[in-house]
C-alpha cells in the first residue's frame, strides 16, 4: 500500500510539517488508544485479506469528513511526480499560477516539505529505479535524473541514503549472492561502472 503525502494530509488532518523529520506514535496523531483498538481488530482477523480490509476501513473512516488538499498542491504534486522532480520551484509556481512563497507554505502544510526538497527526493528515487540499460555511466544517470552533475547525485545519495551509489550497489550484489535479490530496478548494476 502506498500512502501519498496528500493522502496522509487528508487522513491525519494536521499540517504535515509537524511530522517531518521525526518519529511520532500513532496515538499522538490519531487519538488515544487508536493503535490498540486497531491492533485488536487485526489480531481478530483470520487472514491477510481481512486485515487489509480492517486497515482500509480505519483509514477511510478518518477521511470521511476531511477537507481535500488544495487543488494547487495537488496539481504541483502531480507535475513534480510526472517529471521525477525535474522542475524548478519558479517554474512550478508559474505552472500552477501560485506565488513561489505561497506554494512553499502550502507544500510544507500539506506535503510536509518544501517543493525543492520534494524535487530532490523524487530525483533520488528516479536515480534508484532507473533501469540499468538506460545509462552507460553514473554521469549519464545523473543527467537523466535531472542532476547538475554526478557529484550532485552522489551528494544526494550520501545525504538521503547515507551511502554512495557504489556502496548501494555493493549491498545489492551481496544480497543477490545470498539469494536475496533486490527488487528489480532498485539498485542497477550501472553503479559499478
Amino acid at each position: 500500500m502506498e500512502f501519498t503525502p496528500l493522502g496522509a494530509y487528508r487522513c491525519l488532518g494536521l499540517p504535515l510539517h509537524h511530522l517531518a523529520n521525526g518519529h511520532v506514535h500513532p496515538d499522538e496523531v490519531l487519538g488515544s488508544g487508536w493503535s490498540v483498538r486497531l491492533t485488536e481488530q487485526l489480531v481478530a482477523m483470520p487472514d491477510w485479506q481481512g486485515r487489509w480490509a480492517v486497515i482500509d476501513n480505519a483509514l477511510a473512516r478518518r477521511m470521511v469528513d476531511a477537507p481535500p488538499p488544495s487543488p494547487v498542491v495537488a496539481e504541483a504534486w502531480s507535475r513534480l511526480r510526472a517529471c521525477h522532480g525535474r522542475l524548478y520551484a519558479k517554474d512550478l509556481a508559474d505552472a500552477t499560477g501560485c506565488g513561489k512563497r505561497r506554494l512553499q507554505v502550502l507544500f510544507r502544510e500539506q506535503i510536509g516539505l518544501p517543493p525543492q526538497s520534494v524535487s530532490r527526493i523524487l530525483r533520488f528515487q528516479r536515480a534508484l529505479t532507473l533501469p540499468p540499460a538506460a545509462c552507460r555511466s553514473l554521469a549519464d544517470r545523473a543527467t537523466l535524473c535531472g542532476y547538475y552533475d554526478q557529484a550532485h547525485m552522489n551528494r544526494d545519495f550520501r545525504d538521503l541514503a547515507g551511502l554512495t551509489p557504489a556502496q548501494l550497489c555493493l549491498l545489492a550484489d551481496r544480497a543477490a549472492s545470498r539469494g536475496k535479490a533486490p527488487v528489480e530496478g532498485r539498485l542497477p548494476n550501472v553503479f559499478d561502472q
